[in-house]
């Protein structure tokens, strides 16, 4: 749970604050802003992917999480607990970026992120989000902290919505009146499509790849204690 709730909080440290930084610099320039935003972003989760991964799994995310537990990855006894440390820590994030940047600790977003082309790019982002995670953890399991990093640099770009793809991270961005931020209104929806899209992704790949190989790496879907994975291989 610590390890859900550090790690998802850097993260949303990194989204936001990068978002401030951007903004900050980029002289009005939203194009240079985003570009920021995305190269930390994608940077901090190869990092934090590398550094959690063997002791939570490093899924920073709730859709990843319900996706694992309904695969049989995580017993559902542990998915509250890792919902609420994602949440917790999401929120965590947020306030810290903000106070580096001594903005309002919280504050309600008035970003609007709202119609169906918005949620439909999210429905693909977080399709595509899962997609990489499954595939690499069946197929390539070594890669998963680069392939989720350099996914989410190409997402920001390529959907509409600049790539959510995350429960808990839509819920804290909704509480920064940043560069970063959603509107709380907008939230629900985002939430329901995001996981639309991450079932998808699981049913697509318990076809394609049902099977995880025998030695899948223990990130982002699989996860143990680094003494268990030495005794595994």
């Amino acid at each position: 749970m610590i390890a859900e709730a550090v790690g998802t909080a850097l993260l949303l440290a990194a989204v936001v604050g990068s978002g401030i930084m951007g903004e900050r610099l980029a002289a009005g320039n939203v194009a240079i802003a985003l570009l920021a935003n995305t190269l930390a972003t994608a940077a901090m989760l190869v990092a934090l992917i590398l550094t959690f991964g063997p002791i939570s799994g490093a899924h920073f995310n709730p859709a990843v999480t319900l996706a694992d537990a309904s695969q049989g990855g995580l017993p559902w006894r542990e998915v509250p607990r890792y919902l609420l440390a994602q949440i917790v820590g999401a929120f965590a994030g947020v306030a810290v970026a903000h106070l580096m940047f001594s903005e309002p600790v919280f504050s309600a977003s008035r970003h609007a992120r709202a119609g169906i082309s918005q949620l439909f790019s999210e429905f693909v982002a977080t399709f595509g989000l899962l997609c990489v995670i499954w595939g690499c953890a069946r197929l390539r399991s070594s890669a998963v902290p680069f392939a989720v990093g350099a996914y989410i640099t190409g997402a920001y770009w390529f959907t509409s919505s600049t790539s959510f793809a995350n429960p808990a991270v839509t819920l804290a961005r909704s509480a920064s009146d940043t560069f970063a931020g959603i509107r709380p209104g907008d939230v629900p929806g985002f939430i329901v499509v995001q996981l639309a899209g991450a079932a998808a992704a699981t049913l697509l790949f318990r076809w394609l790849a049902p099977t995880l190989p025998k030695d899948a790496a223990f990130v982002v879907v699989s996860h143990s204690s680094p003494t268990e994975a030495k005794h595994e291989r």
